[in-house]
Formats: C-alpha cells, sequence, structure tokens
C-alpha cells in the first residue's frame, strides 16, 4: 500500500522576503538607491541606520574598540570633528544613537553611503542621499547640497519617493541627491603689462615707435674732441 504524505498548506514554500523598511525604495536611473531594506535590524532595530550599525559595530553605539573608530556607525575622530560631532560630545561613542545619526545623516549628504563601503555592498546602499527634517524645503536641500539643476532636479530624481505634493515632504525620507554643481575655477592670474615708459622700456618704446636696428658693418661713432 502506498503511503500519501499530506503536508498542512503552506509548508515546504519558502518563506516570503523581508518587508522593505520605512523609507526603502529604489530610485531607478538616479545615483543613489536605499536597496529594499533587511527587514531585521535587531531588536526595535530602524532602517536604515540602525542595520548599517548592526554591519559596523554589532549594534553597539557606545563602542570604542580602540583601533581609531567610534561609535555604531565607526566614526574617525577626523571625520566625527569635520561634520560637526563636537557639538554633540569629544567622540561618537560618547554620544547618543540619535545625534551620532545626525552626524552621519552630513556624512551622507557629502560622501554618500560609500563611506560605509562594506555594508553598503551588504545593503545595497548607494550615492549620496539627504534625510528630510523638520521645515525642509525642496529648494533649501537643493542649494545646501549644491544640487545641479536646483529643486527641479532634485524633484524630478525622487519623484517616485516624494509624490505629486513636493511641498510637502515627509520627516525622515531619504532622497537621492544628484551630482554637486562643480566648484568654480579659480580666476587666471596674468602678468603685469609693461607700462610705457616704465623700468626696461626705452623713450622710443614710450612714443610708441620701435628702436632701430644699427645697420651689420658699421658703429656708431664718438664726436671729435675739439682742441
Amino acid at each position: 500500500m502506498a503511503l500519501v504524505l499530506v503536508l498542512p498548506p503552506g509548508a515546504g514554500a519558502a518563506p516570503p522576503p523581508p518587508a522593505p523598511g520605512p523609507a526603502a525604495a529604489a530610485h531607478p536611473g538616479s545615483p543613489g538607491t536605499v536597496g529594499s531594506g533587511p527587514g531585521d535590524c535587531g531588536p526595535g532595530g530602524e532602517w536604515p541606520w540602525d542595520c548599517v550599525a548592526d554591519c559596523e559595530s554589532s549594534g553597539r553605539w557606545a563602542i570604542d574598540t580602540g583601533n581609531g573608530f567610534y561609535g555604531g556607525l565607526q566614526f574617525r575622530q577626523s571625520t566625527w570633528e569635520e561634520y560637526g560631532g563636537l557639538a554633540h560630545a569629544p567622540r561618537a561613542d560618547l554620544a547618543t544613537r540619535e545625534q551620532q545619526i545626525a552626524v552621519a545623516e552630513e556624512v551622507l549628504a557629502e560622501q554618500g553611503w560609500e563611506a560605509w563601503p562594506v555594508c553598503a555592498r551588504r545593503y545595497g546602499l548607494a550615492g549620496r542621499m539627504h534625510v528630510v527634517r523638520a521645515g525642509d524645503t525642496l529648494a533649501g536641500i537643493a542649494r545646501k547640497r549644491r544640487v545641479e539643476g536646483g529643486a527641479q532636479a532634485l524633484y524630478e530624481a525622487n519623484r517616485a519617493v516624494v509624490g505629486p505634493r513636493p511641498e510637502a515632504l515627509a520627516v525622515g525620507l531619504l532622497l537621492v541627491l544628484p551630482p554637486p554643481r562643480p566648484a568654480p575655477s579659480a580666476p587666471v592670474e596674468r602678468p603685469p603689462s609693461a607700462v610705457p615708459g616704465g623700468p626696461g622700456t626705452s623713450s622710443e618704446a614710450a612714443d610708441g615707435q620701435s628702436p632701430q636696428p644699427v645697420p651689420a658693418g658699421s658703429a656708431a661713432t664718438a664726436p671729435a674732441e675739439k682742441a
């Protein structure tokens, strides 16, 4: 007699993919992406920063391992100072999670996710991004982050997540930052032109006349002395 194995509904099926995080959204054709989110970032974890911290430091926001990197997001001391961290604490590991994230958002806007290269690859993160804060506008963000093309270019790069009302940005929204405007080039310094009658200038040149060459084979003779 053949035995028939009856499986309960759903058994043996692949588990569903993890749900994307609250700010997870792909931006096709844009220079930055947020991926789909890794799902579980630890107890109470929030996408994306708790996930990056979980990758960088096992989620230990107060860690100092003695290797020159500090805090949950593993800041170098020079980076912490450059992006305003000293307003919060002397080092990243001495700051709160929220303070470390605030500094990380500034780093993200300037350096992009490449500031955390290993974890960025792990979660499919790329490009420069801006995290919307209370009072932010597209025009203000574009001006602050030197977006080429201004507010319109910023909106076009984020139309899918901003929606039809760009004047009402949701706090916490991650916006892709298009490439920044190139820095203005330094003016070329030219050497000062010769001043008529100045040092090294003959009186003929000062009058606009070029000195005449002396014919070959002849030499200027001094006037004869009178007896």
